[in-house]
């Protein structure tokens, strides 16, 4: 085995293989996801520089630092993304509910207006972009470190990105979007000592906790949701995977949802909940509680909201 190959198998002690290849090739300047067992042997031995700085990374994630922040990028569905301390890195879940919406999108006739809550990295707006294109896009995030992420990654995307509230956020699109998306904090707060380390000391509070049931952060998105969709728009949500039953409550709750439903991810847990923007109950019929939740959970309505 060469140089390399020897560095990699000497780090393989500490952290994963894979992790170690990746991290050793962005020591190295060369491109960091993606390389396989074979790649390393092509290349030459990194200089004094290179393996020290190697040598630290390896420590750094053995400590405990998400791979993502060492090696500054993080691979979501066809693209890649900025991410580094301060910015929740995406999950592949996320990826399931951003097909959702993208096969959505795909059977709007003009120019689908869409945007992003809680956009984080841009790692959903940038898929919707890079994948589907033709869309006119909007993006808000709140916290300033994740802001910056989030201009980074959709700067070429012609994406209106903002920082702001998203209850304040795009008030010149009321009722005239088409689809809501967003992946908002959903974990409660006494459920902090559950994550792993990596996760609870590293990971933006902001972007994890969203209050005593971890309902908050779903609260705010319906709300704002129902101001920016036009009749007929669609909302897609996701959320904790034990809180299948509980996220659809929330949105019925707002009172303007038709279709409110739940879909689970690839591991077959409940993951995201979509709903129909209705008519106003004061412009068309009202809206009745049996109508209000389609959820795939077998419970009535009443169950739901105790």
């Amino acid at each position: 085995m060469n140089a390399v190959g020897d560095l990699v198998r000497e780090a393989a002690e500490n952290v994963p293989e894979h992790e170690a290849r990746e991290l050793l090739a962005y020591a190295m300047g060369k491109h960091a996801a993606g390389y396989g067992p074979a790649d390393a042997l092509m290349w030459d031995a990194p200089d004094a520089t290179g393996r020290r700085r190697f040598e630290e990374l390896v420590a750094l994630r053995r400590s405990g630092w998400p791979l993502q922040y060492l090696t500054r990028v993080a691979a979501f569905r066809t693209c890649e993304v900025a991410v580094g301390p301060g910015v929740f890195i995406p999950r592949p879940e996320t990826e399931v509910v951003t097909g959702w919406a993208i096969d959505q999108l795909r059977t709007m006739e003009d120019v689908p207006v869409v945007v992003e809550l809680c956009a984080g990295s841009g790692a959903i707006s940038l898929a919707i972009a890079t994948e589907l294109g033709g869309c006119a896009q909007y993006a808000v995030e709140r916290d300033e470190a994740a802001f910056a992420y989030t201009s980074r990654n959709l700067a070429a995307t012609g994406a209106r990105v903002v920082r702001g509230d998203m209850a304040d956020a795009f008030h010149d699109l009321d009722g005239a979007v088409d689809l809501v998306i967003a992946n908002p904090p959903y974990i409660p707060e006494t459920d902090v000592d559950h994550l792993p380390a990596d996760v609870r000391d590293h990971e933006p509070t902001g972007a994890l906790f969203a209050g005593p049931d971890g309902l908050d952060g779903v609260r705010a998105v319906a709300a704002a949701a129902a101001r920016l969709l036009r009749p007929g728009g669609r909302l897609v949500c996701e959320h904790g995977d034990d809180q299948g039953v509980a996220a659809p409550a929330v949105v019925a709750a707002i009172g303007v949802f038709d279709e409110v439903d739940d879909h689970s991810d690839l591991t077959g847990r409940p993951r995201f909940v979509t709903a129909l923007r209705a008519r106003d109950p004061v412009a068309g019929r009202s809206i009745g509680p049996d109508e209000r939740i389609h959820s795939r959970v077998s419970v009535s309505f009443s169950d739901l909201t105790q």
